[in-house]
């Protein structure tokens, strides 16, 4: 016998062998590839005569496999799966082509973190687009995620468990004065609840955090001004109106006529990237999560429901 040429089989032929057995007769393998029962016969015979071995004893029970006939069929199975692969890879880059990422965060994020993830994804992704819509509270953020309006959020952790969620980064509060200022540091709690304070208003989430510091430490917040601008407050601390204490990536960059100091503790806030849990995300999303990991070092699983980390004032 001559040698045998693997190129010569058809797909058909292998579909055929599968279905066969998977249903133990050859009409039961017709009904389920809606083919004619001669049409999966000939597909048999064919595939028999050019590999020039027996697959199947045929019987009035039906047919069964042969043991060479067994050792392909499970050959042909995984050939079916690496079709189904390469369909699917397909579909995904189909997906890829065009379509639309919701994202949901707040300002200091959307300024210093997503700008070079995007530049990136849309790098990769030319047909993608990117939607950002800034929220001044965290809890603003998760809302619409709950309710379908982003895909992904940027928020403070831990968050609420309807969502999985994964740790970015910590960004560490601190206290910037003018350069010239003369008073000690750093400050206590009460010294610096009674200088004269600019900082976000109470509709901002990172100030929502500092009240509860200045609280558990027994302190009253009141401000000499409520400005929402991070520019703006750093740039009435210049004119040596006061001082402020915020997230140092909502500060940054610092101008050089500034000076940093340390909080009465170390203060902290935990930012996270949250979808809803359990949703079937559309590729896009799946294609700017890679992006993400890839210029930030999040883990590829999301954090467990009951996390390790969490925000000093929740703890």
């Amino acid at each position: 016998m001559g040698e045998i040429n693997p190129y010569r089989l058809k797909i058909s032929q292998l579909r055929a062998l599968v279905a066969i057995a998977d249903t133990g007769t050859f009409s039961d393998a017709a009904l389920q590839l809606d083919l004619s029962q001669s049409s999966v016969s000939h597909a048999i015979a064919t595939l028999e005569d050019v590999l020039g071995v027996v697959l199947f004893n045929r019987g009035r029970q039906g047919a069964t496999l042969t043991p060479l006939g067994a050792d392909m069929t499970a050959e042909a199975r995984l050939m079916m799966q690496s079709l189904e692969n390469i369909g699917q890879l397909a579909q995904q880059s189909r997906g890829l082509q065009q379509g639309l990422v919701r994202i949901a965060g707040f300002r200091s994020v959307a300024t210093h973190i997503l700008p070079e993830v995007i530049r990136r994804f849309q790098q990769f992704y030319p047909g993608l687009q990117v939607k950002i819509e800034e929220q001044p509270h965290y809890h603003l953020v998760e809302q619409e995620v709950r309710q379908g309006r982003a895909d992904i959020g940027f928020t403070y952790l831990p968050t609420q468990d309807d969502f999985d969620a994964w740790e970015l980064l910590r960004d560490r509060y601190v206290v910037i004065v003018p350069a010239d200022d003369p008073k000690p540091l750093p400050y206590d709690w009460e010294t610096l609840a009674q200088q004269r304070l600019i900082l976000a208003p109470p509709t901002d989430g990172c100030r929502s955090l500092l009240d509860q510091y200045f609280a558990k430490a027994g302190q009253v917040v009141n401000p000499a001004y409520e400005l929402r601008e991070d520019s703006t407050i750093l740039s009435m601390v210049q004119q040596g109106l006061g001082i402020t204490l915020m997230a140092e990536l909502a500060a940054e960059p610092i101008p050089s006529d500034l000076t940093v100091t340390e909080p009465p503790v170390p203060m902290e806030r935990v930012i996270g990237v949250i979808q809803l849990a359990g949703a079937l995300q559309p590729p896009p999303v799946y294609a700017f999560m890679e992006t993400l990991r890839q210029v930030w070092p999040i883990a590829d699983r999301p954090l467990p429901p009951d996390p390790v980390i969490a925000n000093p004032v929740n703890s």
